[in-house]
């Protein structure tokens, strides 16, 4: 017969062997989860950096209106200044503002491409504001899943996020233009 102190040692030591495992997979799961919010960011960030540019070359077509044309490239500079400084809150002011100036341009029904060349602009500009929209979506998630794992009493009470800070969401107004029913050129 097995003493009774050995079977209560043995118990607590698979106990702790379980504990073990399961801290090591949720401190696992945690890193992972920063590392996909890491990845989203980047990608929230080239897609801002990709639809300044070409809200730029738009801003530059010869066929809008130079109003447009001013507020497009005033827009854009801020949204550029504004994510090269470390302010979150004013970044997403001067996104959010980038956002409304290109809808306030593009779903005025004067302005249409003029030549083949800018139908392709307007296309692309179209494309990376569908791509900013779907990025800042995924980026969230990324944070929302994150502060879930995190506030798990496990992780809490054994800080196994560190001293990492608490990730925030990225909020700004992200509509894309109503732009699908734009002419192309000689289609009238």
């Amino acid at each position: 017969m097995i003493p009774d102190w050995v079977a209560a040692a043995s118990v607590a030591a698979l106990v702790l062997v379980l504990l073990a495992f399961y801290t090591s997979w949720r401190a696992s799961r945690l890193d992972g989860l920063h590392t996909r919010l890491e990845t989203a960011r980047s990608a929230l960030d080239t897609a801002l950096a990709r639809r300044h540019t070409v809200v730029g070359e738009l801003a530059a077509l010869p066929g809008l209106d130079p109003a447009s044309q001013l507020l497009l490239a005033e827009a854009v500079a801020k949204a550029r200044r504004s994510a090269a400084s470390a302010d979150r809150n004013r970044m997403e002011l001067a996104e959010s503002a980038l956002s409304r100036t290109l809808r306030a341009v593009l779903d005025d029904a004067g302005v249409r491409p003029v030549a083949v060349d800018d139908r392709a602009v307007f296309d692309e500009v179209a494309a990376e504001a569908r791509r900013t929209l779907f990025a800042r979506r995924f980026y969230n998630d990324a944070v929302a899943a994150t502060r879930h794992a995190r506030s798990r009493r496990l992780v809490r009470w054994l800080r196994l996020a560190g001293g990492a800070p608490s990730p925030e969401f990225f909020e700004i107004d992200d509509e894309p233009p109503a732009m699908s029913d734009r002419a192309s050129p000689g289609s009238e």
